[in-house]
């Protein structure tokens, strides 16, 4: 990866995406409710363990998860030694990379539908988006870990997305795009009457 932390190179500009959204909400911040928030974060953790579950099960389709034939603790002695997520995307078949292009298209229009039905404004909406993104990201590696014990390390390799190329990244780095993203949300956030 010579010197660059994710591939592509573009990619690396998602760090800036927090401080952007935090410098954006300087005048007024973001008007959020406390219970939007919380539903919001409940549908992103049950959306960040079904997106580990499909990852689980693809894997195991298609071979590439081993020991999966037996109990989960099978799964879990076994994998960290052979589950590389990195390496999934060469050997997975042409059809199952475009189904998994497709899905990852498909989360991101879930998590939009979402955060237009819990806020009225676009900033709001901006700040809904970021907060379910990150917190399902979280929670898709806490899961993916509790499950199949990956990632191994936060060093480990990841394809974080297929479109329109493989991004390609140790897994600390979404977790601090992500880890960010929520705080940015928490100190900008205004308080508003709930109905």
């Amino acid at each position: 990866m010579a010197g660059v932390v994710v591939q592509p190179w573009w990619v690396n500009l998602a760090i800036l995406v927090p401080p952007a959204a935090y410098w954006s909400w300087r005048n007024g911040g973001v008007a959020i409710g406390a219970r939007q928030l919380a539903v919001a974060g409940v549908f992103a953790v049950a959306f960040g363990f079904v997106e580990a579950s499909v990852v689980v099960y693809l894997r195991a389709a298609s071979g590439l998860l081993p020991g999966y034939q037996g109990t989960l603790s099978d799964v879990m002695r076994l994998s960290g030694i052979y589950y590389q997520q990195a390496q999934a995307v060469k050997e997975l078949p042409k059809s199952l990379i475009t189904i998994e292009a497709l899905r990852e298209a498909a989360t991101l229009f879930m998590l939009v539908s979402v955060a237009v039905l819990c806020v009225r404004r676009a900033r709001s909406r901006w700040a809904i988006f970021l907060w379910m993104f990150a917190i399902w990201d979280i929670v898709y590696y806490v899961a993916l870990w509790s499950t199949v014990r990956w990632p191994s390390s936060l060093k480990e390799l990841d394809v974080l997305f297929l479109l329109p190329v493989p991004w390609i990244a140790p897994v600390w780095f979404p977790v601090l795009v992500s880890a960010l993203a929520m705080l940015a949300v928490l100190l900008r956030r205004t308080a508003v009457a709930e109905s």
